[in-house]
């Protein structure tokens, strides 16, 4: 926002600062039980920042939400009002993927099962401190709006002695340099396009006809990508650090790729050995194959 007093970006910064403790919580947790390690969970973080910051932002609408509605209320009620409106939301999400990632617990490869478990574990903190330590700075941030302070620095904005001072000093420290009110906004510019120009477009017929149409498609072009998927993974990340499984590989790699698959042919039935005759329709057998 362009205004001083209603800039949230230390706000922002927490909720990213709340995902950053559920993963470290959760890794420590599992790290001190003992759960296996492998480089696949490493991607897990990014997966925990995509939720917490989804969470961030329902949260903080349903924040300004109620406290438009309730200008002159405690922060008790501002703060009871948010969570009955965006707890609903963030429990719902975080309990869909929290039942996805433990079911894919059930598998047979150690290595899903070892990052199900770390990315479900984390997901449950992700939402443990999104309810309390977020909601902490929500009411904090609310009280320096109150009190009329700076969001870089806390200081309180429109003192006389910051007029004499200059127009950075101003914008960084203690004030506006465009000379605006430091009052709220009544509401975001994002609501309003959303409420005034994207709506009333997507309710035109013609538009809601052309929406079905786009979809068909969409969903002709998705059916048509799963059908010629084809699956890839290093074998190499399925398997702990200290496995045999990685050295395997890669000696198999150096020195035998440029052959190609081992081929095996196996009889099933019983063979004479002892026959030369045999002996020699196997070997014929053998130089036919390759």
């Amino acid at each position: 926002r362009s205004s001083c007093i209603r800039n949230n970006v230390w706000l922002a910064c927490c909720g990213v600062l709340s995902a950053g403790l559920a993963v470290l919580s959760s890794f420590g947790l599992l790290l001190f039980c003992g759960v296996p390690f492998v480089v696949t969970v490493a991607t897990a973080p990014f997966l925990i920042l995509g939720v917490g910051v989804d969470d961030m932002f329902i949260m903080i609408a349903a924040w300004e939400q109620s406290s438009r509605r309730k200008e002159k209320s405690n922060v008790k009620s501002l703060l009871a009002e948010t969570y009955s409106e965006a707890a609903l939301s963030v429990t719902i999400t975080t309990l869909t993927d929290v039942l996805a990632f433990f079911i894919g617990t059930w598998t047979a490869f150690p290595s899903v099962r070892s990052f199900c478990l770390y990315t479900g574990t984390a997901f449950v903190f992700c939402y443990i401190y999104a309810m309390t330590f977020f909601g902490a700075i929500l009411v904090l941030n609310h009280k320096r709006e109150q009190g009329n302070r700076h969001w870089l620095t806390c200081m309180p904005v429109g003192g006389a002695e910051g007029q004499a001072k200059s127009c950075l000093y101003n914008a960084c420290c203690i004030g506006n340099c465009s000379g605006h009110s430091s009052q709220p906004e009544s509401e975001h510019p994002m609501s309003l396009f959303f409420k005034k120009h994207y709506g009333p477009f997507f309710t035109n017929k013609w538009i809601k006809a052309l929406v079905v149409l786009l979809y068909i498609a969409y969903l002709a072009g998705s059916i048509y990508g799963c059908i010629q998927i084809r699956e890839g993974i290093d074998l190499r990340n399925l398997a702990s650090d200290d496995s045999y499984v990685g050295p395997f590989y890669d000696d198999n790699e150096e020195y035998f790729s440029e052959y190609g698959p081992r081929v095996m042919v196996v009889i099933t039935e019983s063979v004479d050995y002892w026959n030369e005759t045999v002996r020699l329709a196997l070997e014929n057998c053998a130089q036919d194959l390759e």
